[in-house]
């Protein structure tokens, strides 16, 4: 490869060929360069997609095509959405929602995150806590509701902590697979530096485990709220899966809608921050994502 190098640098320019020889012509006479990547960015462009299901929706609705008993219109939603907002009802419920996703997603990425790179640093943890990690990665964390009822009770510390197990998983599954997939051929390099520990976790393990931190937590957030629409249905008294069913004991389907919504509203709204400090911490990264 070095003498490749060489050859190619030191070697003189070739001639141009006369035209008319039928070989192609140099790529700048063919005219501007194919792009072969996803394109530009544009601004807000990720709420396309979104914006047209809402029209879709509303399209079907005023030209009756949509039963209203089987799915509201937009426009009763909102106006559902704005009578829950004057009597309270909605904020309350979505603040106690965000308590227990946020403490849920707290605990679980501590976690997570503190057993991958105890695992991923060492063969002691990595014997001691990947086993049993991947054991319970095949074991939804919604199937083991019934014991950690028996265990915990149904109250808050049950909910928040079915929302940490899922996040967890993520945190630990993508940060693990990080930390392994890290070329040797840099620790080789940080001990030929005769770099100390530190030095090793803070100029070659944190940068190399970062994208696979990011993705836990993207599928982290993601898991928090999906563990929440099923522990705030369980014996809770607040929020917003507990307005959701008891609309549903009294078939108020528009109320079903507004909580399906927030909770959409609230997991795009999640995810679209974490690809913003994703993009900030890794800006030295170039990818197709940009």
């Amino acid at each position: 490869m070095t003498e490749l190098l060489t050859d190619t640098r030191t070697a003189p320019p070739r001639a141009a060929a006369p035209a008319g020889n039928g070989s192609p012509p140099p790529p700048a006479a063919r005219g501007t360069r194919r792009r072969l990547g996803p394109g530009r960015t544009v601004p807000f462009g990720r709420l396309i997609g979104p914006v047209l299901v809402v029209a879709l929706w509303w399209a079907a609705s005023a030209t009756g095509q949509l039963d209203p008993r089987i799915l509201s219109s937009p426009g009763t939603v909102l106006s559902t959405a704005a009578d829950l907002v004057a009597d309270g009802r909605l904020q309350d419920n979505v603040l106690v929602s965000l308590q227990r996703a946020g403490l849920g997603l707290f605990f679980g990425v501590i976690a997570g995150v503190l057993l991958a790179v105890a695992a991923g640093l060492s063969r002691t943890g990595e014997y001691l806590f990947d086993g049993p990690l991947q054991i319970k990665r095949a074991i939804p964390s919604l199937a083991m509701l019934p014991l950690l009822i028996l265990w915990l009770g149904i109250g808050e510390q049950m909910k928040v902590t079915v929302i940490a197990l899922g996040v967890a998983v993520n945190m630990y599954i993508n940060t693990y697979a990080s930390l392994t997939g890290i070329d040797s051929r840099y620790v080789e390099l940080a001990e030929g530096l005769d770099l100390s520990r530190a030095q090793f976790i803070r100029k070659v393990v944190v940068p190399g485990s970062l994208p696979g931190f990011f993705v836990g937590l993207r599928l982290g957030v993601t898991a928090s709220w999906l563990g929440l629409i099923v522990v705030e249905q369980v014996n809770a008294t607040s929020g917003i899966g507990y307005m959701m069913f008891q609309a549903q004991q009294y078939a108020q389907s528009d109320v079903i809608i507004v909580g399906l919504v927030a909770y959409g509203i609230f997991g795009f709204a999640s995810d679209a921050a974490v690809r913003a400090v994703e993009r900030k911490v890794l800006s030295w990264r170039r990818t197709l994502a940009g």
